[in-house]
């Protein structure tokens, strides 16, 4: 039997599901690449949604190739339309942003970025999600490597299910 929603989750509750898609991404320190992947906002009837995502590099001929990042992380609705979303990365980075929701669609900004000494250096981060239609399109804009912030990541996923 599932668990019924939360009342506090009803303004997240267009991200419930599980989505697969493709995206694009870049960055000057790397070369651009596309990738697959697979995104699920789920919930056990507790104020908060449960994240995962997990990204595939596509190769030139379509296929895909090897696993790209991964995070997870809990997503909670605040009183007056805010968010806040705890992520945690297994390259040793741990992101805490905060943000509001309007209709369908979430924006958030990094409150903190922590990581382990061999972690990569990233400071800051920009999300946005939204639904296109059917569709629930994304965007990261990240602060890194000594870079300002800019556009990284983005997608158009499908709900699947």
């Amino acid at each position: 039997m599932d668990p019924e929603l939360h009342p506090d989750l009803e303004p997240l509750k267009f991200l419930l599901g599980t989505w697969e898609g493709a995206g694009v991404g870049g960055y000057p320190t790397i070369e651009s690449f596309n990738f697959g992947q697979e995104l699920s906002f789920t919930h056990n009837g507790k104020p908060f949604l449960i994240y995962s995502s997990r990204t595939w590099l596509i190769e030139p001929d379509g296929t895909l190739g090897r696993p790209l990042a991964t995070e997870t992380g809990y997503w909670r609705a605040r009183p007056n339309n805010e968010v806040e979303v705890t992520l945690a990365h297994p390259t040793g980075i741990v992101e805490i942003y905060v943000g509001t929701v309007a209709f369908s669609r979430v924006e958030l900004q990094t409150d903190v970025v922590a990581r382990t000494r061999s972690a990569k250096e990233v400071t800051s981060g920009h999300r946005l999600y939204g639904m296109i239609g059917e569709d629930l399109g994304w965007a990261y804009d990240m602060a890194a490597m000594g870079q300002q912030l800019q556009s990284h990541l983005s997608a158009q996923l499908k709900r699947v299910g």
